[in-house]
């Protein structure tokens, strides 16, 4: 089961939003380290010269400040290539696919669950974009707290304390969900109840938990 903080004084009767980051948890991750290796054999790329540049400048694009063509310019195209740019755009989206279970139960769990959900999640614009309109996540998500929109990143806390201040909601009617334990982490310490995502069954049974206890709050655990 997923890592879980408990928070001894939280009723779950005053919770009202859950966070949830995307890549990991939903869907795969938008342009990792597996997909730019999958890349590098593709196209004939240099793997090291690509993972240096990546690392330099991937940040910069997760925030916004350049857009995806200016990345591509720094990382794949520093150098005459045998393919086209569009090529590899497509390449990109390609590797964004919807991970087993989670995603298409949650949008039907949201329906009736009396909790509004809200992303949390790093993403450069482009394919942030591409990945809500390609998986229907506004069928899922309330609202859409993306670095690329709000120029910060995790686990900058920022981003945590502006996804509250837009959810008018305060740490202990929060709760969040993210594959990756620093972040949750970085959530915990600002007073969020936090989960570490590890798969899909753990994460619906603590979802179904909290449900439970939100409509019958003296049932038994």
């Amino acid at each position: 089961m997923g890592q879980l903080y408990i928070f001894e004084n939280m009723q779950i009767s005053d919770l009202k939003i859950l966070f949830f980051d995307i890549g990991g948890v939903l869907l795969s991750n938008g342009w990792g380290h597996e997909s730019r290796l999958l890349a590098a054999e593709k196209f004939g790329l240099d793997y090291k010269e690509m993972d240096q540049l990546h690392n330099f400048i991937f940040n910069v694009y997760e925030i916004g400040s350049i857009n995806l063509d200016q990345y591509l310019d720094t990382v794949i195209f520093n150098h005459p290539r045998d393919f086209v740019r569009e090529d590899f755009k497509e390449f990109m989206y390609a590797q964004s696919v919807e991970l087993p279970g989670m995603l298409a139960w949650l949008k039907e769990w949201k329906k009736d669950c009396g909790f509004r959900i809200i992303s949390i999640n790093n993403e450069g614009k482009e394919l942030n974009d591409y990945r809500v309109q390609k998986f229907k996540l506004h069928t899922c998500f309330d609202a859409f707290i993306s670095s690329c929109e709000v120029k910060m990143r995790k686990p900058d806390p920022r981003i945590f304390e502006l996804a509250m201040g837009i959810a008018q909601a305060t740490p202990s009617q929060c709760v969040y969900f993210d594959d990756r334990i620093m972040f949750a982490n970085m959530a915990k310490n600002l007073g969020l109840r936090a989960y570490q995502h590890t798969s899909f069954e753990s994460t619906k049974a603590i979802l179904e938990q909290l449900k439970q206890e939100k409509f019958d709050p003296i049932a038994p655990a």
